[in-house]
């Protein structure tokens, strides 16, 4: 919401549109459906030892670096991406982020109780986890919801600028796993890089501005 709440398309400016189209079920199945998506695609990843990118991906190396737990540091660094959404993207998405947050942290806890994986080739999960988080996140979107992080700085760009926001996540990835490169093993890296690269690629060709405008 530039300018407080009119210059989203498919955010802010659904604000006045979505509340009539999006029931408070709608949004209840879509960002569960979204939350359960993600969670499954983290369930393969964190099974294959791979890594991930954004936000996730620097909490990650700041722990690693810091000695603090990944919690702490995951749940520090997300603080300024919710006061920035409070800001610019309202408070029913910042408040859907933090209730999707919430779900997904149960989610990927009770994961192992309901499957579990003998074997698993790191590219099978990548390319899974890829695919699972970008149509759980483009779901939670279609919501006016998201996992925060960079996610609310992605959108944000791509709202201002026109660049889309899986390019933005895609940029801030080869970042991080440049880093990552000198304290992961690199067949760890390279494999966890394609799973970046799947789950941005189908958010930058699915998630666009003319194709979320409430109607």
């Amino acid at each position: 919401m530039i300018e407080r709440s009119v210059s989203l398309p498919y955010l802010g400016g659904m604000k006045a549109n979505q509340s009539s189209d999006h029931s408070i079920l709608d949004d209840t199945q879509g960002l569960s459906l979204g939350v359960f998506l993600c969670g499954l695609g983290i369930h393969f990843l964190t099974t294959a030892g791979l890594i991930t990118g954004q936000t996730a991906g620097v909490a990650v190396i700041a722990a690693y670096l810091s000695g603090y737990s990944f919690g702490v540091t995951f749940f520090a660094i997300n603080l300024p991406f919710y006061l920035l959404a409070w800001r610019r993207l309202g408070a029913a998405f910042t408040i859907k982020s933090l209730i999707s947050v919430t779900m997904l942290s149960v989610v990927t806890e009770l994961m192992p109780y309901g499957i579990t994986i003998q074997t698993l080739h790191p590219v099978f999960a990548a390319i899974a986890f890829g695919a699972m988080v970008g149509l759980g996140l483009l779901a939670m979107f279609r919501h006016n919801g998201s996992l925060g992080g960079l996610g609310v700085v992605a959108l944000i760009v791509q709202d201002t600028t026109g660049f889309r926001a899986g390019w933005v996540q895609l940029l801030f990835d080869a970042v991080v796993f440049g880093i990552a490169l000198f304290i992961f093993p690199l067949p760890v890296v390279l494999y966890s890089l394609i799973g970046a690269v799947v789950l941005n690629l189908i958010i930058a060709i699915n998630h666009r501005r003319d194709r979320y405008i409430a109607t």
